[in-house]
């Protein structure tokens, strides 16, 4: 046995580190980003801004301006607490060490984020997955349900719109997870600006409840900041797992500057859901034509298709310098699909133009 085989934990060394694509040269619709750079008029305002940065110095433990700025950008309530993450993966992560007597188990449904399995594991949480119906993708509430009176779960992961299927599963079903659940139930509200419901307005109504949230996807995925937002008695419990300073600050200057100027985003937002219609109707209309092709409802900024040998089309499309995710290996339930990112109006002609020779060629 090596030294280091030795010494790592069986689980740990089972696991692949998490992969990212090289983008280089590529059109990026794989990682669910805004794919508009900063607007014209924030960046010498922003340059300044961060010219004022007191590198020198510790960041404000507290992140003062910048909690200020996520609360009145996303109008979060005076009576909810919010605790700041290095991006999300680091709540889920704090969440989950917070929870982990020996014995716990998180649960959350399959296919969903895949971080939820992996920080599990990271934290020698056991994890329970409950698959989607698989006609459709929708949530199986009553096998959730059983699953909860079974394993007893210390965490429930939910994301509301759901990764990678970018559905919105029902709220009553949600709801019934919620009252029956013994632990604390997740809402992870990822992709919030891109979908027309959030339970923003009902955490405060259940005792056992918080919600996650990102300021990625709304145009600001390089300054990795996630907020996680409660009651202070749960807040205050998983903020003794954080580590000091952990929201740098140059991200808490940009963010809460950049905040300041949300319009600006919701511009591109709007463009973007606009965009997301879009291509679902040429999809559909193109798929007419291909028997075993279908999209998926969307309420994200990605779409999910399911098309015959995908793994063939996403090597065909990364051949014409298009780059999408493959998710027909990451669950029984993802055979032969694709995840698609919402870019600019460019970039979605670009990948249907090419999506269509693809498919005219492996029909023919």
């Amino acid at each position: 046995m090596s030294a280091v085989g030795g010494v790592i934990r069986s689980e740990i060394a089972a696991l692949a580190a998490y992969h990212v694509q090289d983008a280089a040269g590529y059109i990026k619709l794989d990682a669910m980003e805004n794919p508009f750079p900063l607007p014209d008029g924030l960046c010498e305002g922003l340059a300044t801004h961060l010219s004022k940065a007191a590198v020198n110095r510790y960041p404000d433990p507290a992140a003062g301006a910048l909690t200020k700025a996520l609360r009145n950008a996303m109008g979060i309530p005076k009576e909810l607490d919010i605790l700041l993450g290095n991006g999300s993966d680091e709540i889920i992560q704090m969440l989950t060490m917070a929870c982990a007597k020996p014995g716990a188990k998180l649960l959350s449904v399959e296919p969903a984020f895949v971080m939820f399995k992996m920080i599990a594991t990271f934290c020698g949480v056991t994890y329970i997955g409950v698959p989607l119906r698989a006609a459709d993708l929708r949530l199986d509430v009553d096998a959730m349900l059983a699953a909860i009176a079974e394993h007893h779960p210390a965490l429930t992961f939910l994301a509301y719109p759901n990764n990678p299927t970018g559905n919105l599963f029902d709220r009553e079903d949600i709801r019934k997870i919620i009252r029956a659940s013994p632990g604390l139930v997740v809402i992870d509200e990822a992709y919030f600006a891109f979908s027309a419901q959030s339970f923003l307005d009902e955490i405060s109504q259940f005792p056992n409840v918080v919600l996650m949230r990102t300021v990625s996807k709304l145009g600001l995925a390089g300054l990795r900041l996630g907020l996680l937002i409660g009651r202070r008695g749960w807040l205050a419990e998983v903020d003794k797992v954080r580590l000091p300073y952990n929201i740098n600050c140059l991200t808490q200057a940009a963010a809460a500057f950049l905040l300041e100027n949300i319009a600006e985003f919701t511009v591109q937002t709007k463009v973007l859901i606009a965009e997301r219609a879009t291509m679902i109707a040429n999809l559909g209309r193109l798929f007419t034509r291909f028997p075993g092709t279908m999209c998926f409802p969307s309420e994200a900024n990605f779409v999910l298709i399911r098309v015959p040998n995908a793994t063939a089309v996403f090597a065909a499309l990364k051949a014409r310098k298009i780059l999408v995710k493959n998710t027909s290996q990451s669950h029984t339930l993802m055979r032969d699909t694709l995840r698609i990112t919402i870019g600019s109006p460019a970039e979605n002609a670009a990948f249907l133009t090419a999506l269509t020779s693809i498919l005219e060629t492996q029909y023919a």
